[in-house]
């Protein structure tokens, strides 16, 4: 046999092994991560319940209800068995839940708009999260098999729709895996006795999760009376049946802030089902502190507990190996993305998080706007939780993450346990109205289309800042595009001068331009535009730092 035959024998013999190996391990690969559906007590199906219009944006089926009030909050109340009142949620939210989806995808599609890096987010996704369901308590895992029969078609070559929705519960948490918490930047306080108008626990949140504007639309608060456990109210978006921020008929409120720890390898229980396990069955802080032991997560987490039973609120800060508790030593807590307790302030990555990120700065710029608004009662809450300046009130640029309103809000809420009340937001971001409901009233039936304990709109709402600063967030993704997936772009100098013009004091505009330009490998250009970015409010170390290995490299190219 000629040599030219045997190498090519070889060659032919690795070729044909190599891909029955590769096909060995995409069939072991798809086989791994199948999630079995749950089994259920219940033979019903999406199709026995029949949905009534009662009118416009108005559906009843049975018991159960959705309508949307007159501020563009969807509300919903449903209630029964896990599976059963799962089925019930899709039938009555069917067509918001395909709507939530659709801009998911669509937002998705945005941050990462290749099609071969999207097939590997897809893929790590699927591998990452193949043994969540067996960290999931049943109930939930019923719950959202219910919903799912209702889910739309339309992306099933993304994955079955139980496996979906179920996977759609960790995206909180998976946000923080692939982006080192840089997109979820919440921030929470609770004030109590001397510091409150009327002596009582109240609490406020922001909750700083961005998918787009659209997937901030339709905000869904919902209202759950299950055959086991307290009844609730949950604010967040249809197909979602975790807790983000919630109080229940106890006067516990669970309210949820990321934190910083090492990359997770594999799913476990979500945080929001964690969150949605404690809003359910606990009446205090103890009870919530016992459930969130015997759970396990896989990101580290603070949820913010208040209590009406207690009379107090508490953080109770929890890593994938450690757990702690932490009382404020006064009326005062306040909780941004770093951890304050014994067991967990000293470990290396919250000691890194509390130097590298923009967390202390909030903490400190939320003390100083609770100071100057002691005593305070749910309309000073609101214009805290609304204030878009820095430290000592200097302007740092719309959006910037120093900023307890970065312009990126999902919602925001106010508790008041003690009397079972609640306000939240409305768009855009937490500067529309903020809308009143006393849960007790809600889950005894009453409703009142208006409430005079709603407070009004920020006056930015109605300001030509805003209108600058949506133009501004437009240009700004288009550069983003351009900088990482290499999109064609090309600004004129008018359009970076209107850019810059509407948000001038954001070190982003300046850094985004400079970054253009690096890309465009006019490197001197990159520097000045990026030495720009330096002489304004740089969001954190971490990012000034980045800022500067950039101008480091360019200063190399042109050298070279």
């Amino acid at each position: 046999m000629s040599r030219t035959k045997r190498i090519f024998r070889f060659l032919f013999k690795f070729i044909l092994w190599t891909g029955v190996i590769l096909i060995v391990l995409f069939l072991f690969f798809l086989w791994r991560i199948q999630v079995p559906t749950p089994k259920v007590n219940s033979t019903l199906q999406p199709s026995d319940l029949k949905r009534i219009k009662v009118a416009t944006d108005s559906y009843q089926v049975g018991k159960n209800w959705l309508r949307k009030n007159k501020e563009g909050i969807w509300e919903m109340y449903i209630e029964g068995s896990d599976y059963e009142r799962g089925v019930v949620y899709g039938v009555l939210a069917k067509e918001l839940m395909e709507e939530q989806e659709d801009y998911f995808i669509a937002q998705i599609n945005e941050i990462i708009p290749h099609k071969v890096y999207l097939q590997f987010i897809k893929m790590f996704v699927a591998w990452f999260n193949k043994d969540i369901y067996k960290y999931v308590p049943a109930e939930n895992l019923r719950e959202i098999y219910g919903v799912s029969r209702s889910f739309s078609d339309k992306y099933d070559y993304i994955g079955p729709k139980y496996y979906r929705i179920l996977n759609y519960h960790a995206a909180h948490d998976i946000g923080h895996a692939l982006t080192d918490f840089q997109l979820v930047g919440c921030t929470s306080f609770a004030v109590n006795k001397s510091l409150s108008a009327d002596s009582t626990l109240l609490i406020g949140r922001n909750f700083d999760f961005y998918m787009g504007d659209d997937f901030a639309k339709n905000k869904l608060l919902l209202f759950v009376k299950p055959d086991s456990g307290y009844a609730f109210a949950s604010y967040s978006w249809a197909g979602f049946t975790g807790v983000v921020s919630g109080m229940n008929e106890k006067g516990l409120t669970v309210t949820i802030n990321a934190a910083k720890s090492d990359i997770p390898f594999a799913a476990k229980d979500p945080i929001s089902l964690l969150a949605r396990e404690i809003l359910q069955y606990s009446k205090n802080i103890d009870e919530a502190t016992t459930i969130a032991r015997k759970r396990e997560t896989f990101v580290s987490e603070t949820l913010l507990i208040g209590s009406a039973e207690d009379n107090k609120a508490a953080l109770i800060e929890k890593s994938p190996n450690k757990l702690d508790i932490f009382y404020s030593p006064d009326n005062l807590l306040i909780c941004s993305n770093h951890y304050q307790g014994d067991v967990l302030k000293n470990d290396d990555e919250n000691v890194s998080n509390i130097a590298n990120s923009d967390s202390k700065f909030r903490y400190d710029r939320m003390k100083q706007l609770l100071d100057e608004h002691i005593p305070l009662n749910a309309d000073k809450a609101a214009d805290v939780l609304r204030n878009k300046e820095g430290l000592d009130g200097k302007s740092i640029g719309y959006g910037n993450p120093k900023a307890i309103d970065q312009l990126l809000a999902h919602h925001s809420v106010i508790f008041k346990p003690a009397g079972l009340d609640m306000w939240v937001s409305t768009m855009p971001y937490q500067d529309g109205e903020y809308v009143h409901y006393n849960l007790r009233k809600v889950l005894s039936g009453v409703y009142q289309s208006a409430d005079s304990l709603d407070i009004p709109a920020d006056a930015f709402t109605q300001s030509e800042e805003l209108k600058k600063f949506e133009a501004f967030k437009i240009t700004k993704q288009k550069i983003y595009r351009h900088n990482t997936f290499g999109q064609p772009l090309d600004l004129t100098a008018e359009e970076i001068k209107t850019y810059i013009s509407n948000n001038p004091n954001s070190f982003v505009a300046y850094m985004s331009i400079g970054e253009y330009y690096r890309s465009k490998k006019q490197y001197d250009k990159a520097i000045f535009w990026l030495e720009e970015s330096l002489k304004h409010e740089v969001a954190s170390k971490a990012e000034e730092l980045k800022i500067k290995k950039i101008i480091e490299e360019c200063q190399n190219k042109l050298k070279n």
